[in-house]
């Protein structure tokens, strides 16, 4: 961390502005790219990573990006030529980090004596060797479950049968040089073509923890291990030495030096966009500053059926769902002030209705 200096005061409103910039939602036209890539896009739910590079103006071939399950076992999308250094970014970066990363996984293995890091290994290539073709998750895991001793795996209830735990299979992915058919449920993976494994070295816009202080920032250690699933140690020394300290409400956080005018003067947040459930800008684990009221932040963070976020004007102001009916599409929204509808949410949701393929035909009740 650079040299202590007295911290820059900055408002809410604008670490709001400044992540509608960062992120690029308030960007008009058409791109061939989109800075949030360095992160990765996550691609849950029906409309996921497309419609989150649409409503920022990007359209890319599908070939263009590579599908993958990495950070929290989520799946991303990244830019394909990029495949082998996001390998390396987003893999642990210590024992407890892998630790961490898995969860209960890592109770057994380290019961009998086996390093994480080892194991995710011999997973990885393991599943590479069983994905010599297209397959499907579940029968890629049935192969897996085969190979590994007990340590690897756990007794199932949902599925009642024995198999590998979740969160090593999904991480283990990537570092195998296997990717995810955009498209299919279940899941089909494949090889990624010309893998020779994942890069030696991590170019720094595809460092995670620079890349969550760039886009959901200013950030502390805390913040950014919770984003990541990493411990707050790994965090911290892997923290750049490039920030300045700034307060928010009285809270101290960091923030990269190079964007410190970005956020001391970012631009007007103008436009309304219709977030979905998991999008980047909802992502962050502040999430008492993205939305203070409390009764709001239950209804948008639901552990089940998550919503997406109405975003005016760099506020998230209400949250929405789509009910579909054959070719047609009805968005329910939900204003938290009790006011209607704002203006602008009835335009990208026909947006959202062309991209899907259908037709808007209104909004809905709750």
């Amino acid at each position: 961390m650079g040299p202590m200096s007295e911290p820059t005061t900055v408002s809410r409103e604008q670490v709001l502005r400044f992540r509608v910039a960062a992120q690029q939602l308030d960007r008009e036209g058409i791109h061939g790219d989109a800075a949030i890539l360095d992160l990765g896009v996550q691609d849950t739910g029906p409309d996921g990573a497309a419609w989150a590079l649409a409503i920022r103006g990007a359209e890319l071939p599908a070939d263009d990006l590579v599908l993958a399950w990495t950070l929290r076992g989520a799946p991303h999308a990244y830019r394909r030529p990029e495949a082998a250094q996001v390998a390396a970014a987003v893999a642990p970066w210590s024992e407890a980090d892998a630790s961490k990363r898995i969860f209960d996984a890592a109770r057994q293995l380290k019961k009998a004596g086996i390093p994480v890091l080892d194991a995710l290994d011999h997973i990885a290539g393991e599943m590479r060797d069983i994905a010599a073709t297209p397959v499907v998750k579940g029968d890629l895991s049935a192969a897996l479950t085969e190979r590994l001793d007990d340590p690897y795996l756990r007794w199932c209830n949902p599925c009642r049968a024995t198999h590998t735990y979740e969160q090593p299979f999904r991480l283990a992915g990537l570092q195998a040089g296997l990717e995810l058919e955009p498209g299919t449920s279940p899941p089909v993976l494949h090889r990624i073509p010309r893998w020779r494994g994942a890069a030696k070295q991590v170019p720094e816009h595809l460092d995670p923890v620079r890349a969550v202080l760039r886009f959901l920032g200013p950030a502390t250690p805390k913040l950014v291990a919770g984003y990541v699933d990493s411990t707050v140690r790994d965090v911290r020394g892997r923290w750049p030495e490039d920030v300045v300290p700034v307060e928010v409400d009285g809270v101290g956080l960091d923030v990269l030096a190079a964007d410190l005018d970005a956020l001391t003067d970012p631009p007007p947040a103008r436009g309304v966009r219709l977030l979905g459930p998991f999008d980047l800008f909802l992502q962050g684990r502040d999430r008492e500053l993205v939305v203070p009221d409390e009764a709001a932040r239950k209804d948008l963070w639901r552990t089940l059926g998550r919503p997406g976020g109405v975003l005016v004007d760099g506020e998230v102001v209400g949250s929405w769902r789509p009910r579909s009916r054959g070719r047609k599409v009805q968005i329910a929204v939900t204003v938290w002030d009790g006011s209607g509808v704002p203006d602008g949410v009835e335009e990208q949701a026909e947006r959202l209705a062309a991209f899907r393929g259908q037709a808007f035909s209104g909004f809905s009740e709750e």
